[in-house]
């Protein structure tokens, strides 16, 4: 079968697909959390002394008593057997970014050769998957396999079903024998609790005896892409590397912004109801569906969680996503830039701080400069984005997201923290000597008497910020579809436990020296903003004027992951990562190295895909046409008519540009090869990247030259427009 008729059975495949249903889903309240071994299905089945532990354990931070695992153990194993459970798995987070499992079946054999279903509290404690088979950076060698599994109580046990048999899953941490990180997991559990601790300390100096262990709250929009799955599989980038490396501008994109909130076609919003159904089944608080900007890409965002539980949630939502669109005929893209030129997808990290007792710790109220509390909060999150913005852009680089940051529709490479009106008045005011006012809300008339009046907040919101300030919490914009949002959050409660911990320090000494709070926070606050301020900017961070202004005001511009990612390993990082023992200068090197030597490998198989379809699939099409017109030519020649042959010449020339670029890309593959993951890195970025954009920019004006017959691979016009 050749490329071309691929394309255009795929496009018929599409075009006859029929939605199918069983009818309507049940009841939410009877679905939401049903398949989960949640804080409630606990009460019931563990005795009250256990149940009390591990609820203190999970809501409060209290050191989790190891002799109790027995007791969860055979609760945890009843009530999935009843589930329909035959297996269990040690669900954890390689530094790949994905989720990882290994299934055993809870029977055993007995002497009698019957057997019993058995699930001891050391298998729940502990497991001991292969630790040289993940990437470690070199923490471990090949030869060295000894690697550990360790339950994770505060994020709840969960079925997950399969039509022939469902499996209990435990989110666990992964680390290797010597006890380092191997994980995603590990280090978030570690900077959450350098973070709490750290705003203890400072909400006692604001006079609270009932501080309770303060969490990081997150809440991750998620953006992706769904296509028909007879387009991906007619698309060999895809389905290799997640993107399409060729294809022309749709000749309607996102142009008329049509798609943006428009009416959810029904094979899409029948796969997001049955998508919702399978996240509340796993207690996952999916709220808001709905289009994005570009044609085919949608949205979904789930309510604000503990973050180590939401960043569990999210891998989950990524695989279930996945498997639910299949359901329904489609493949869901989650990779940054699967379109070139049209809108990219993001996964924007909202995040704020509190606990039960003292509420959103940034949730300035209606007056926020009379609200102390809350300014120090949010002046102690302007000294860490300054200070530390390096290591935000790091915690976000990947191959993948480097084709979003910078573009038109996602936040640029510099980061730099937007406040809005109101909060950006009332710094103004600290900076000058005190705050004494805040802008208020105001109110919009309509003019239509059956229309209410609304209420106009005080500030604006700016999408081009990446890290802005949203009314009672911040949101990170920068994060990629696909990435887990474990590494933005360890940097966020990393940077925040070191600029608690100095904020409480310069407090003490005031306070110590008999000056009152009041002037002492306003005093430290000043201070802050005076140094730190220049990391604020409420403006278009789209414009090249920024990038001007924002080298001016000292701010990293790190354009590349080659540039970004070694921010982990610079003396500063590694001395609060170890300070507040997250992760060790090994450990931090490690993932370095992990990142590096993925950038490269994924730049060296899309260099690869590009080469092999360009040879297999573009060239020989074009040539054909080039045949065909040549032939044409020299018939009508023949007969006496002379043909006007610009297409032909046109044609001539890309063919050629294509074959030149094509020698580059060649020659550049075979010389891919470094002293360490670092020098990969870069070649991969100074070599291949351009030598496959050449590729791109001839074949991809071919397209809009040969005969649309001809054409082997299925169109952006078609993939994001056929569903």
């Amino acid at each position: 079968m050749s490329g071309s008729m691929s394309r255009r059975q795929a496009i018929k495949a599409v075009t006859t697909y029929e939605v199918k249903t069983d009818g309507f889903p049940e009841p939410l309240a009877d679905t939401f959390g049903r398949n989960v071994f949640s804080l409630s299905v606990m009460k019931k089945r563990l005795p009250k002394h256990v149940y009390k532990a591990v609820a203190a354990t999970i809501e409060a931070g209290a050191a989790m008593d190891a002799a109790l695992a027995d007791y969860v153990a055979v609760a945890m194993k009843d009530w999935a057997l009843e589930m329909g459970a035959t297996h269990y798995a040690h669900v954890f987070y390689p530094l790949t970014g994905l989720t990882a499992e290994k299934h055993d079946s809870f029977l055993e054999p007995d002497s009698s050769g019957a057997s019993l279903a058995e699930f001891a509290g050391k298998t729940l404690l502990q497991g001991e998957p292969d630790a040289s088979s993940f990437p470690n950076g070199g923490l471990r060698g090949t030869f060295e396999a000894r690697g550990y599994t360790g339950w994770d109580v505060t994020s709840p046990a969960y079925i997950m079903e399969n039509p022939n048999g469902n499996t209990l899953c435990i989110p666990t941490i992964f680390i290797s024998w010597t006890g380092e990180a191997l994980d995603k997991k590990t280090p978030l559990l570690r900077s959450q609790q350098a973070m709490s601790k750290q705003a203890m300390r400072l909400l006692k100096l604001f006079g609270h005896d009932d501080v309770d262990t303060v969490v990081s709250y997150a809440g991750a929009e998620q953006e992706y892409f769904l296509i028909d799955e007879h387009f991906y599989y007619a698309r060999p980038d895809l389905m290799t590397t997640s993107r399409t490396l060729f294809g022309a501008k749709p000749s309607k994109g996102q142009e008329f912004d049509d798609h943006y909130f428009g009416a959810i076609p029904d094979r899409v919003l029948a796969f997001m109801i049955e998508l919702d159904r399978e996240l509340f089944k796993q207690g996952i608080p999916s709220k808001t569906r709905h289009n994005e900007v570009a044609p085919g890409q949608f949205e979904i965002a789930p309510v604000f969680e503990r973050s180590v539980l939401a960043h569990d949630h999210q891998q989950l939502m990524m695989t279930t996503m996945k498997r639910v669109a299949e359901r329904y005929g489609m493949k869901c893209l989650l990779h940054e830039k699967p379109f070139a030129g049209v809108n990219g997808s993001g996964k924007h990290v909202n995040f704020s701080l509190g606990n039960a007792n003292q509420g959103n710790l940034l949730n300035p109220g209606d007056t926020p400069h009379e609200n102390m509390q809350f300014l120090t909060f949010c002046g102690a999150i302007i000294r860490a984005v300054h200070k530390y913005g390096g290591l935000l852009r790091a915690a976000v680089a990947s191959a993948s997201n480097d084709h979003r940051l910078g573009a038109n529709e996602a936040p640029p490479a510099i980061i730099s923290i937007f406040l809005g009106d109101q909060l950006m008045d009332v710094f103004d005011q600290i900076a000058k000597g005190g705050a004494t006012g805040s802008k208020a809300a105001g109110i919009i008339e309509l003019g239509v008497d059956t229309l209410p009046p609304l209420k106009a907040d005080p500030g604006d919101r700016n999408r081009t910020s990446p890290f802005a300030f949203t009314g009672n919490r911040f949101e990170y914009r920068a994060p990629g579809s696909n990435q887990s949002i474990s590494d933005p959050m360890v940097a966020i409660n990393v940077i925040l436990a070191d600029s608690l911990e100095f904020i409480s320090d310069a407090l003490e000494k005031q306070l110590d020296a008999g000056v009152d709070l009041a002037d002492a926070v306003q005093q430290v606050l000043m201070e802050i903003v005076l140094e730190h301020g220049a990391v604020i900017f409420n403006g278009n961070g789209y414009s090249d004027e920024w990038q001007e202004e924002a080298a001016a005001r000292g701010l990293k511009n790190l354009r590349t992951t080659v540039d970004a990612v070694v921010e982990y390993t610079s003396p500063e990082v590694v001395e609060i990562f170890e300070k507040y023992g997250v992760l060790s200068a090994r450990e931090l090197k490690a993932r370095e190295d992990v990142i590096f030597e993925y950038y490269a490998l994924t730049l060296l198989v899309e260099a690869k895909e590009t080469a092999e379809i360009a040879k297999t699939m573009i060239l020989p099409a074009a040539i054909r046409y080039q045949g065909e017109l040549a032939s044409t030519a020299a018939s009508l020649k023949a007969a006496g008519i002379e043909m006007q042959t610009p297409v032909l010449f046109e044609i001539t020339r890309l063919i050629t540009d294509l074959h030149g670029a094509m020698v580059v890309l060649d020659d550049g593959i075979a010389g891919m090869h470094g002293e360490s993951e670092y020098e990969e890195s870069k070649y991969a970025r100074d070599v291949l990247i351009p030598a496959m954009a050449a590729i791109r920019a001839a074949t991809d004006k071919l397209e809009g030259i040969v005969a649309d017959d001809l054409w082997p691979l299925p169109t952006y016009n078609e993939m994001l427009t056929i569903l």
